[in-house]
């Protein structure tokens, strides 16, 4: 059985790659089927990543299987919004447990010295250690104007409460902007 878990997350390919990765582990030690490819969707307007799709081959279409396949997905952590889907027979699951943070930082509103003295790499391990336990980095995205960083987690406004004393110190995240993805 043919099956797409699309993904309502913002992955770059070099991070689906690894969820692929642990779910073709997870298929092999549970005989369940393989991961046979998959794909990033991006905005055509500015590049950003909208969403991922999972191609997965199925060993049989046993519905004991579909709801083991069902209770993995959601155990490995993914975003509310996503789908298990098939063709034929038309099947769609909604799966998923995450919610979804996108910080932007203004790559281009802010004083020169800002963009000197400060780093995002500061403010990634900041924002992680603020959400311990609640929520991590899953992916970025790097345009002009915006540095994205999407976060998943148990929830988005226990997320988004942890790091907003952070935001509010740091000079880098000055005019910085915050969405709820998943």
């Amino acid at each position: 059985m043919e099956l797409t878990l699309n993904l309502n997350s913002r992955l770059q390919p070099m991070h689906r790659h690894d969820l692929e990765d642990a779910l073709q582990g997870i298929f092999e030690k549970e005989k369940l089927g393989e991961v046979t490819g998959g794909g990033t969707l991006q905005n055509p307007k500015d590049g950003e990543i909208v969403s991922c799709d999972i191609e997965i081959h199925l060993n049989d279409d046993n519905q004991n299987s579909i709801n083991r396949l069902v209770e993995l997905v959601n155990r490995i952590g993914i975003p509310k919004g996503s789908a298990l889907l098939c063709m034929e027979p038309e099947i769609k699951i909604e799966v998923g447990t995450l919610e979804g943070l996108a910080y932007y930082s203004n790559g281009t509103e802010l004083p020169n010295e800002v963009y000197e003295n400060c780093n995002i790499n500061y403010v990634i391990e900041q924002m992680e250690a603020a959400m311990e336990d609640i929520g991590c980095l899953y992916s970025y995205w790097k345009s002009n104007e915006w540095t994205a960083l999407y976060f998943y987690g148990t929830s988005f406004v226990e997320m988004k409460q942890k790091i907003e004393p952070f935001i509010t110190s740091y000079p880098l995240c000055q005019k910085s902007r915050i969405e709820q993805i998943a």
